[in-house]
């Protein structure tokens, strides 16, 4: 006559707690309900990381992928740009696309008017965009030829996302042309070479891919264009970086006006 197995006592610590290695004990159903709670701890963590409150960049994945934009880029930059330029951006022109995201976050700084141009003609619009077009604020325009403004119409000028298209033909045009329009200068975002992949959308919508040149390359071309580099405007802007803990996931480019 074979012997019932025995239920064998389960260990206990001193306090009379069960040990979690203990198969048969009763809080092992608490353990995998640990596990999901833990998890579900890391993955709240990791998020709330990567979106930028602990000086993690935000924008990693897109510049990964090759979907990184400069305007995105103009929009971090603004609390900076204000305490580098000051005074200076009272008045300012944003050039790129998307301007009416740019233009929208301008608006809602103190003192500060904004207006926008829109190189390149886009299908859907939002009803704040369709505003902001209607109002005159905004407007859809070709750089390759002259802006509809007049000289020194505004106090500053950025520029995003919108030079990289232009082959050096109609870039010898529209930069001297962005400058007209500004009282003290310029400031360019512009990508990294290497950064970006062309899509097929982009070319057709652009007419080319964009071409990211490098920092000696515009260096080279600012000289050929009479275009000095604002030194002032640069030493500020890389001291307020630095305070803010803002790393420019673009090239940036300061330069003065024609006088």
């Amino acid at each position: 006559m074979s012997r019932r197995p025995g239920n064998f006592p389960s260990r206990r610590d001193n306090g009379g707690a069960f040990f979690a290695f203990n198969g048969k004990s009763r809080n092992a159903p608490y353990f995998p309900i640990f596990l999901i709670v833990l998890g579900a701890l890391l993955i709240f963590a990791y998020l709330y990381r990567g979106s930028g409150e602990f000086g993690g960049n935000k924008w990693a994945l897109s510049r990964i992928e090759g979907d990184f934009a400069c305007t995105v880029e103009v929009q971090r930059a603004i609390p900076v740009l204000k305490k580098a330029y000051g005074d200076s951006m009272r008045k300012v022109l944003h050039v790129g696309p998307d301007t009416c995201s740019v233009v929208s976050k301008l608006l809602k700084e103190e003192e500060t008017e904004a207006w926008g141009v829109e190189p390149y003609d886009i299908e859907d619009v939002d009803g704040h965009c369709r505003a902001l077009v209607q109002k005159g604020t905004v407007r859809f325009a070709d750089i390759k030829f002259p802006l509809p403004y007049r000289p020194k119409s505004f106090s500053l000028v950025i520029v995003s996302d919108a030079l990289d298209y232009l082959s050096p033909r109609y870039l010898n045009k529209t930069l001297p042309d962005l400058a007209r329009v500004s009282i003290e200068g310029l400031v360019i975002f512009t990508g990294f070479p290497g950064q970006h992949r062309a899509k097929v959308a982009e070319v057709s919508k652009f007419g080319r891919a964009a071409k990211l040149r490098s920092s000696t390359w515009w260096a080279r071309y600012f000289i050929q264009t009479s275009l000095e580099e604002n030194e002032v405007a640069l030493k500020k802007f890389e001291h307020a970086a630095a305070k803010k803990s803002y790393n420019p996931g673009c090239q940036v480019f300061h330069l003065k006006a024609y006088n």
